[in-house]
Parts: structure tokens; sequence; C-alpha cells
């Protein structure tokens, strides 16, 4: 018999194999107290291309891939109109802005890969 201590989406098991078993019943399988997951690597962004940051963030609603950048720096934009589209399984999916003002940065270039919660444009 082997033991694992495996995680599966941040719930930790612990896992007992037994070599060479045919009986067709699964190894016990024992959910621990989860541990705290380890904090990703930030995905390196594109410097800010205005160089300076507005006030209005405007982040990735999914994990995914930078498909299309719809607005440039500089750029008044109206709340809901698409400032960048992320592709996530195998959906484009328009991320907008949260409310009138100018592009003040953009901070992704197109096939970024980028984490929920990620920094994308900011407005002014």
């Amino acid at each position: 018999m082997k033991n694992y201590t495996i995680t599966v989406n941040g719930n930790v098991y612990d896992v007992v194999v037994e070599e060479g078993a045919t009986s067709g019943v699964p190894a016990a399988a024992v959910p621990k107290a989860p541990k705290a997951a380890p904090k990703a690597a930030p995905a390196p962004a594109a410097a800010p291309a205005a160089g300076a940051a507005g006030s209005i963030k405007i982040e990735a609603g999914a994990a995914g891939k930078v498909f299309k950048i719809e607005a440039n720096v500089g750029q008044a934009v109206k709340k809901g109109d698409a400032v960048v589209i992320v592709e996530a399984m195998k959906m484009e999916i328009p991320v907008v802005a949260p409310e009138d003002g100018t592009v003040a940065s953009i901070n992704v270039a197109v096939g970024d890969a980028v984490e929920a919660g990620g920094l994308l444009a900011t407005l002014n």
C-alpha cells in the first residue's frame, strides 16, 4: 500500500492505494481540512500604455486569454462599452467599462493569459 496526499480544487485528500488490488472497490479517500492554497504567481502584464493608471479598474470576470483589445488609451468610453474581449472555454467574453470615462491604461496584450480578477485596464 502507498499513501498519497492529493489536492483537488483546494480540498486535500489522503489516499491509500493498494497495488495489485482487483476488487473493483476504489481506495478510500478521506477529506482533510483544506490547507491554504498557494498564491499563484501574477501573470506578467504589459506596462501601462499611458504611464499612469486610472482610478477605475477594469478586471477580468473569468480566467482566460486576451482575445482582442477593443479600446485605446485616451479613448472615451461609455458604461457598458467593451474594452477587452477575453476568450474562456471557446467563448468570447466582453469585459465592459463599469462607468463612463477615458481609458487611462491597457495593462494586457492580445494573447496574454489572465486570471479572474486580474487587472486588464483602467479608466479616469
